[in-house]
């Protein structure tokens, strides 16, 4: 009787592990196709906003918008099917955002080198962190206080940064300085948030494609940023 009892308990346990797994599994799914979609959206309404030749002032007022929704929208539509069209209002606002910052780059003698390099290293960071935590299902989730702290003393920096430039004292060491932060702390953003949908840990996939496209975002533009700096040539 004890022995059926514990194969009882077995079968149960193994078929949670399934379930659990079979979850993961589809949020993981639903995540990259939403990202997926997302990312070519964004693309699109950047291209639109490079062809109207829009002034760069609209990025900034398209990224405080974004912030806004991201804030107060998506924690509020996340469970429910309006969640997507945030997510899509979201990725459009900064994709809208971003025509005005390639254009800008474009600008240069050899602006599409820098684009394109400043893409294809993005896509290059993405798919091989994520390739390997989904390879190997590691935890990464101890990176999570160091990410946020680092984080949040970028994000302060860059403020410092966009101050001083605005009343007239530039400080284009401290500029580069938060880029190169952005860069290496989105890395471990890619890390962790994987981490947290491979293992369980986010189980909203438009929660985890908001926090993908960010991380995304975050470090193509702080690419562009570095590259530009150290690769631009004006004719």
């Amino acid at each position: 009787m004890a022995n059926q009892f514990d194969n009882v308990v077995r079968m149960g346990g193994a078929a949670g592990g399934v379930i659990g797994v079979e979850q993961t599994n589809k949020v993981l799914r639903n995540t990259y196709m939403l990202l997926s979609m997302t990312l070519l959206f964004s693309a699109a309404m950047a291209g639109v906003a490079m062809a109207m030749n829009v002034p760069y002032g609209v990025s900034l007022v398209t990224s405080l918008a974004a912030m806004g929704l991201l804030w107060f929208a998506v924690p509020r539509t996340a469970n429910s099917s309006a969640g997507i069209g945030v997510v899509f209002a979201v990725t459009g606002l900064l994709g809208f955002g971003l025509g005005p910052v390639l254009n800008h780059y474009l600008s240069l003698s050899n602006g599409s080198e820098i684009v394109l390099l400043a893409l294809g290293i993005t896509g290059a960071a993405f798919l091989g962190l994520s390739g390997y935590v989904l390879t190997t299902r590691k935890d990464f989730s101890f990176m999570r206080n160091f990410l946020v702290i680092g984080v949040l003393v970028a994000f302060i920096a860059g403020i410092v940064s966009l101050v001083a430039a605005l009343v007239g004292y530039p400080m284009p060491a401290l500029a580069l300085t938060v880029s190169a932060m952005f860069a290496f702390l989105m890395c471990g953003m890619i890390l962790w948030q994987t981490s947290e949908i491979v293992n369980g840990g986010e189980t909203n996939y438009v929660l985890a494609t908001v926090g993908l496209y960010v991380t995304i975002y975050n470090l193509f533009t702080s690419l562009l940023h570095l590259l530009g700096a150290f690769m631009g040539e004006r004719d």
